[in-house]
């Protein structure tokens, strides 16, 4: 139920996503007061700022709520703000005036949402949105709708929205380096408060204070270490699986390919993007030459270990077992069936149960 789901959301978003402990809790906090009833009516379910280093997890937590609150990825609407640098293209959020190219499509913004009011609002890197889009968040955030070209009232009640920022990337790299802090010690999560705090100085550099306050959550994203890529592959490990598994082949590997994997996808810079990458070239391309050369077939196991630094597939192949089917008659019943006559077991009549001299095999 969706009360079991908000009550245990940490636990089922930490299923999809490694760290950012901080950012999780955040969330689902100020989600729980918006379904609790403790904030406006109109007004977004939640309202969050995303701040960190690319790959850290900001864009895969909007998915995930998606898919935890509303029950699909599909229904996380993204809006890339670099396409909204100009303030004319500011308009094609709310849809074109009459008269002008484009009147009957509609808002990208505002069509999206009518479309799909129980959704995730995503806009990417907001910094780079034109001034004049700070303007809708705010009527967003305030009053919970937009009017669009058409005169027609779009609600935001039940979206959750979400901007994604890059700024402050640079300064927490740095001091993470230069602090060498990890989220292991009680001194290193205070560290990592101080990194927040210089991080929002730099975030109030961009946006007025009266446009973030308007938000429930502003929190910073960690960047991610090696055990946490570690954990990242076994999840994505954990999909092939289930995507093997749908074509009933079964996928095991040993503990050092997921080291091989995390080494070779491993980034500072650019988080957990190269390790999909990484998966896709030394995992699900080997798999998928197997497949299409008819290496591998149904039933068949897959089997991924490391041998002097490379992946080795090893395939299991299914042994066809010849099964002796008899005919039966039932004296008791009169009932006639074929069943395969399997060593050590127990013959039994599946009308009446009856077993023993009742059941005679014909030949």
């Amino acid at each position: 139920s969706e009360v079991e789901k908000l009550a245990h959301l940490e636990d089922i978003i930490h299923k999809r996503l490694i760290n950012q402990e901080t950012a999780v809790s955040a969330v689902s906090q100020a989600v729980r007061r918006g379904r609790a009833g403790l904030k406006s009516a109109n007004r977004p379910i939640g309202s969050f700022v995303f701040l960190g280093p690319t790959g850290v997890g900001k864009t895969e937590l909007a998915k995930t709520l998606a898919d935890v609150l509303f029950g699909s990825e599909d229904l996380m609407i993204r809006f890339d703000m670099t396409e909204f640098m100009e303030k004319h293209e500011v308009a094609k959020l709310l849809g074109a005036p009459p008269g002008y190219v484009g009147y009957e499509e509609g808002g990208k913004l505002t069509e999206a949402v009518r479309r799909k009011p129980y959704s995730v609002v995503l806009f990417d890197e907001i910094e780079k949105a034109h001034p004049d889009i700070f303007n809708i968040l705010l009527q967003i955030l305030d009053d919970g709708r937009l009017t669009d070209n058409k005169g027609r009232v779009i609600s935001f009640k039940n979206t959750v929205v979400i901007c994604t920022s890059n700024i402050g990337t640079k300064m927490i790299q740095v001091e993470m380096a230069k602090n060498k802090v990890k989220s292991t010690s009680q001194k290193s999560k205070n560290d990592f408060q101080e990194i927040r705090e210089k991080v929002m100085v730099e975030l109030l550099k961009f946006f007025k204070p009266e446009l973030v306050n308007r938000f429930d959550e502003v929190t910073v994203f960690e960047p991610l270490n090696f055990q946490n890529m570690a954990e990242i592959v076994k999840l994505q490990l954990k999909g092939v699986g289930k995507l093997l598994e749908d074509q009933e082949i079964g996928f095991f590997y040993q503990d050092e390919v997921v080291e091989e994997i995390a080494q070779a996808g491993f980034d500072s810079i650019y988080g957990a993007r190269p390790l999909k990458r990484a998966i896709q070239k030394l995992i699900e391309n080997p798999i998928s030459n197997l497949i299409i050369g008819n290496k591998v077939k149904t039933g068949d196991v897959i089997r991924v270990r490391v041998d002097k630094g490379d992946l080795i597939f090893d395939v299991e192949e299914t042994q066809m077992v010849e099964v002796n089917q008899k005919q039966v008659h039932c004296n008791k019943c009169n009932n006639d069936f074929q069943t395969e006559i399997i060593k050590n077991s127990t013959l039994f009549c599946p009308k009446c149960l009856s077993v023993g001299l009742n059941l005679k095999i014909k030949q």
